[in-house]
C-alpha cells in the first residue's frame, strides 16, 4: 500500500512538471513543445486506462518505472535536449528499455506457459530467449523508426556520436545496450523459473504481477 502511494505521489508530480512545462510553453507560443508536452502527459495516463480496459493488474513499480522512461526520453531528452547534453543519456535510457522491454517479453510467454486455455508449455530456456528476443526486436524496430523519421521528416533522432555524424555508432551502441538490457531481465527470469524461492527486484516484480492477475495463471 505504501509503494503504491509514493508511485501515485511520484506520478502526480511529474505530471504538475510536464502540465508547467506546456503552460509556458503555450504562453510562449512554442507550439511544437506545447504539443509534444501533452502528448507526454496522455502518455502518462496509459497505465492506469490499460489496466481498466483489460483488466490486467500493473505492479506500481513496474507502471513508475514506465512512466518514468517516458518522462526521461520525451521530455528530458527531447525537450530539454538532454540527449546532446549528456553524451551518455540515449545509451542509458536504450539499457532501461532494455530491461523493460525484456520484463514485458517474460510476462508475456509467462502468462501463456501458464494459462491453462492455451495448450503450451516452454522450458525456462525458452521463455529466457523469447523474452530476450522479444526486446531486441522491439529495439530494432524503433531503430528502424528513427531512420525512416529522420530520412522522410528531415529530423535527427539518430544523432552524431563518438565522431560519426552519420548516425550509425549511435544506432548500433543503442542496439548494444538495449541487447545487455534485456540480457540480464532474461537470466535473472530464467534463475526465477529455476529456482522460485531466489528473489531479485525482478521475482519481486513477477510475484507482483502473478498476485494481482490470478486468472492468467494456474491455482
Amino acid at each position: 500500500m505504501r509503494i503504491h502511494i509514493t508511485h501515485q505521489k511520484i506520478t502526480i508530480a511529474l505530471q504538475l512538471i510536464l502540465l508547467s512545462e506546456a503552460v509556458f510553453a503555450v504562453w510562449g507560443q512554442r507550439w511544437f513543445t506545447a504539443f509534444l508536452t501533452a502528448m507526454i502527459i496522455a502518455i502518462t495516463f496509459f497505465p492506469v486506462l490499460f489496466e481498466r480496459r483489460f483488466r490486467i493488474h500493473i505492479p506500481p513499480e513496474l507502471q513508475l518505472a514506465a512512466i518514468g522512461f517516458v518522462f526521461a526520453s520525451l521530455f528530458l531528452g527531447e525537450i530539454r535536449d538532454y540527449y546532446t547534453r549528456f553524451w551518455w543519456w540515449d545509451m542509458a535510457l536504450h539499457t532501461l528499455s532494455g530491461f523493460l522491454l525484456g520484463i514485458l517479453g517474460f510476462l508475456l510467454v509467462h502468462i501463456m506457459n501458464e494459462t491453462e486455455k492455451i495448450q503450451v508449455h516452454m522450458k525456462p530456456g525458452f521463455v529466457a530467449f523469447f523474452a530476450f528476443m522479444f526486446a531486441l526486436g522491439v529495439g530494432a524496430l524503433w531503430e528502424i523508426f528513427e531512420f525512416t523519421m529522420d530520412s522522410a521528416f528531415g529530423m535527427s533522432m539518430q544523432k552524431p556520436m563518438m565522431g560519426d555524424p552519420s548516425g550509425l555508432t549511435d544506432t548500433m551502441w543503442d542496439l548494444i545496450v538495449d541487447a545487455l538490457g534485456a540480457l540480464v531481465i532474461s537470466v535473472l527470469g530464467w534463475r526465477y523459473l529455476k529456482n522460485p524461492e531466489e528473489q531479485s527486484f525482478l521475482e519481486r516484480w513477477i510475484d507482483s504481477f502473478i498476485e494481482r492477475n490470478p486468472r492468467f495463471f494456474k491455482q
